[in-house]
């Protein structure tokens, strides 16, 4: 049997294998924390929500960091996913009863969904140069939410019913049910999401995009990012390649949006939940955790979700701690001395690693 040498891996092989094994451990000691009593209820009711924003972080990640493209709507396409999803299971919740089959569909729904609306946000968008995206995407976002508070959907014995702005004009039978009502969202979803399902979640999207970054296709991506008009020179299509990974970044958000969901016994569009302060906390995870970087995408995620609940008992100082240290992050990751300071730690390191191979 081959033995596989860790040392003559290239450098993506190894950050992935890195990343599996970071998220695969935090699986296994949380697992154990649970089992044995030594986490708390409130911790256990995040673990959820950190996949979550662990997976939109993952997608838009792909757009800001590989693409080079500014997104500040990704909230969007992840409550596409919430809606889209937890429709499609309301509606089958009575004929489907095995729970996975049922996540399944609802993950693909959602997926596609917001992958969808992410293909056609993108075909006119991406032809321009400039901060369009940004723009369209905020507005996108915005847009869905407002929609999805006006729409009444409901079925009864005599089929489906529709209402824009006014549910009352609906006549919905004693046993029909509402599928979406308005402000007040989709009630009774099945709970469907679980710590162990958002890690599985984590580890096929970080398999797809790592993949993907490393295809031909990513190193078009890459090159169109790093110089568009020398991309161009050589015949890349500009906006198919910009198209692709916009559309997997959407569909990866409305991933998040399933899970999300189904975590939840009710979801709404409010600004809380998919507003334009979603939007930019996702990126300022992308943005602390290193752009380009899915691993530090998913730290960030974790950290800036878990802090604020761990300084909970500070009061007033636990917002001024929370400042400090997204302030701290974000010297350590982009301030010039920093990332010296980093590069000299890590050829210590390496410096043992060659002698031994010379």
């Amino acid at each position: 049997m081959k033995k596989v040498n860790l040392k003559s891996m290239n450098k993506q092989t190894k950050s992935m294998l890195i990343t599996y094994a970071m998220v695969i451990a935090v699986f296994i000691i949380v697992e154990i924390m649970v089992s044995t009593g030594m986490m708390s209820s409130l911790m256990q009711g995040l673990l959820v929500p950190m996949c979550t924003y662990s997976i939109v972080a993952i997608g838009l990640n792909l757009c800001v960091g590989y693409l080079g493209e500014l997104s500040i709507g990704h909230a969007g396409f992840m409550c596409v996913g919430a809606f889209s999803s937890a429709f499609c299971t309301k509606l089958l919740q009575d004929s489907i009863q095995n729970e996975v089959v049922l996540f399944l569909i609802a993950i693909a729904v959602g997926t596609v969904a917001a992958a969808f609306f992410g293909f056609l946000i993108g075909i006119p968008v991406l032809r321009l140069r400039g901060d369009y995206l940004a723009i369209v995407t905020l507005a996108f976002g915005e847009i869905i939410k407002n929609v999805i508070n006006v729409l009444y959907i409901a079925k009864d014995e005599n089929g489906f019913h529709f209402a824009i702005s006014d549910g009352n004009k609906i006549e919905l039978s004693e046993d029909g049910i509402w599928l979406i009502n308005g402000a007040k969202g989709i009630a009774k979803i099945p709970h469907l999401s679980s710590f162990t399902a958002g890690v599985i979640m984590i580890l096929v999207i970080l398999f797809i995009v790592y993949n993907f970054v490393n295809s031909r296709t990513g190193r078009a991506v890459m090159a169109i990012r790093d110089n568009r008009i020398a991309a161009e020179s050589v015949g890349i299509n500009i906006t198919k390649f910009k198209l692709m990974a916009f559309t997997i970044s959407a569909a990866i958000a409305g991933a998040g949006g399933v899970l999300y969901a189904h975590n939840l016994s009710t979801v709404t569009a409010t600004p809380t939940n998919f507003g334009y302060n979603m939007s930019i906390m996702i990126l300022v995870f992308v943005v602390l955790g290193g752009m380009g970087s899915f691993r530090g995408s998913i730290i960030a995620a974790v950290i800036l979700t878990l802090l604020p609940e761990v300084l909970r008992g500070l009061k007033d100082y636990r917002m001024l701690i929370y400042s400090i240290v997204l302030i701290v992050m974000m010297l350590f990751n982009w301030a010039p001395k920093c990332i010296e300071m980093r590069q000299r730690i890590a050829a210590k390191f390496k410096k043992p690693a060659k002698k031994e191979a010379a």
